[in-house]
């Protein structure tokens, strides 16, 4: 970690207090880089044995560069992590979240190293099954579904349907009896619990769009007429309480009462479930304010809490269930852009703001402007001996809010051509792009063992223009 007492004193004054000096601006801190990326003897950052400068000269900037044996690794991590916490008990799977960052190669990835595949529209349900993904290991959520996206669902056999109100209930009841099928569904339970994130990203409290309620009665209800419709075969309970959150105990909260709920069932209904998804949402380091934990660590105390809750309510451990996405992509990906303008800006008196301009930015992350995100940065086409410089990195667009990277320190010798990446973008950040200003959408290359293989290609204005037909 970057640290020197002095902090904000050094380089300008626009620095956060949380923000480090950096005792060597081209360092690549621990924990915000995938396993394979390092600077090599010339000084320039390379991945999975590929130099970023050769990335740029051969599919251009800006670029996801996605290193496979990272992702692969963490996918494996979080599935023999919770297979071994909850192997005493009736065991776990992990399904990957499509939503962070699908791509056909992705879905072929997680099918070959074991993981269940979680999609939430048709689209990527289309994304898994031209992959080649087996339908019995997909779990497709999703608040309104059409009855043209459970028609292919149900034709696909997805090995689950996640519920996600009354209606719906009535909804996949009849769409399973045209098809003469019957729908293995779970319902999505809103706990109330508060996670410690973002507004826009806090999915269990009450106020939202999401699940069914435990307080109001409608997840017992929905339990209720579940099961008494002919063509649904209840699987069991769902509950995501929201993302990027760093400790168990807003789980614990929330197994506590779906497990409640279990019991109820039990009690009332005479049915026992047997099957317990607790979703995902685990969180990531974007920068040097986060420490998140290990798959190992997480598995270990989410199986603690089960198996205690289970304990006091007289209740069999359930086979439980995990949706990480931002942990196994985020990390593995980083975006590589090229520098354009740099900009002093005097902001009166001594103050001042550098503003480093990018060939790219909202459209392909809008995380910054959508939930306030935190990001790092580092010049990674070469290495500078300049002191360090506070900046702010901002895109191309035609909006004040256009910005990649809040505050980060930078060589003050940063310039037009130079090569910089933002660590942790493979989740969330291609799958939100946007062609706004008509920009195309970057690449997302894969870097394995010295290759570059491309996985997305790069859009092109033929692109954009091919679909205005006016």
């Amino acid at each position: 970690m970057r640290a020197h007492e002095a902090g904000a004193l050094h380089g300008n004054d626009a620095a956060p207090t949380w923000l480090p000096y950096p005792a060597d601006v081209n360092t690549l801190i621990d924990g915000l880089w995938s396993q394979t990326t390092r600077r090599n003897a010339e000084g320039a950052v390379e991945v999975g044995g590929v130099d970023v400068r050769r990335i740029a000269e051969e599919v251009g900037t800006p670029a996801f560069v996605l290193d496979e044996d990272d992702f692969r690794a963490r996918a494996r991590e979080f599935r023999d992590a919770f297979a071994e916490a909850f192997a005493p008990h009736a065991g776990a799977d992990v399904y990957y979240a499509g939503k962070a960052f699908l791509c056909g190669a992705v879905a072929r990835w997680v099918q070959e190293d074991g993981l269940g595949l979680d999609v939430c529209t048709g689209g990527e349900l289309a994304v898994a099954l031209r992959a080649g993904f087996p339908g019995e290991r997909i779990a497709l959520h999703g608040n309104n579904k059409s009855v043209a996206e459970l028609r292919r669902a149900l034709d696909a056999g997805v090995g689950r349907i996640v519920i996600d109100s009354l209606d719906e209930i009535d909804q996949v009841e009849a769409v399973a009896a045209e098809l003469g099928v019957s729908a293995a569904v779970m319902l999505r339970v809103t706990t109330g619990v508060e996670a410690h994130t973002h507004e826009f990203i806090a999915t269990a409290h009450e106020d939202q769009k999401f699940g069914l309620s435990l307080t109001g009665g409608a997840a017992f209800e929905a339990v209720r007429r579940t099961l008494e419709a002919e063509h649904l075969d209840l699987l069991g309970l769902h509950s995501h309480i929201g993302s990027q959150i760093f400790d168990t105990g807003g789980f614990e909260v929330a197994a506590r009462r779906v497990l409640d709920l279990v019991a109820q069932v039990r009690t009332e209904l005479g049915h026992s479930i047997d099957q317990l998804d607790l979703g995902g949402g685990f969180g990531v380091m974007y920068n040097t304010q986060h420490t998140p934990a290990t798959p190992a660590a997480l598995a270990a105390g989410i199986a603690g809490i089960v198996e205690k809750q289970c304990h006091e309510l007289e209740l069999e451990v359930p086979h439980v269930s995990f949706e990480p996405g931002r942990a196994i992509a985020g990390p593995s990906t980083q975006t590589l852009y090229s520098v354009g303008t740099v900009k002093d800006v005097r902001l009166g008196g001594p103050h001042h703001r550098v503003y480093v301009s990018v060939d790219g930015g909202m459209s392909d992350n809008v995380r910054t402007a959508l939930y306030d995100a935190d990001y790092s940065c580092l010049l990674t086409g070469r290495v500078s001996d300049a002191a360090p410089e506070v900046v702010r990195v901002v895109g191309k667009h035609c909006e004040s809010g256009d910005i990649v990277v809040k505050d980060e320190y930078l060589p003050s010798d940063v310039q037009r051509g130079d090569l910089i990446s933002v660590p942790v973008t493979g989740a969330y950040c291609y799958s939100l792009a946007s062609n706004y200003n008509h920009v195309p959408r970057p690449p997302v290359v894969a870097v394995r063992g010295g290759e570059v293989r491309t996985l997305i290609r790069r859009e092109t204005e033929e692109d954009l223009l091919g679909l205005d037909v006016g």
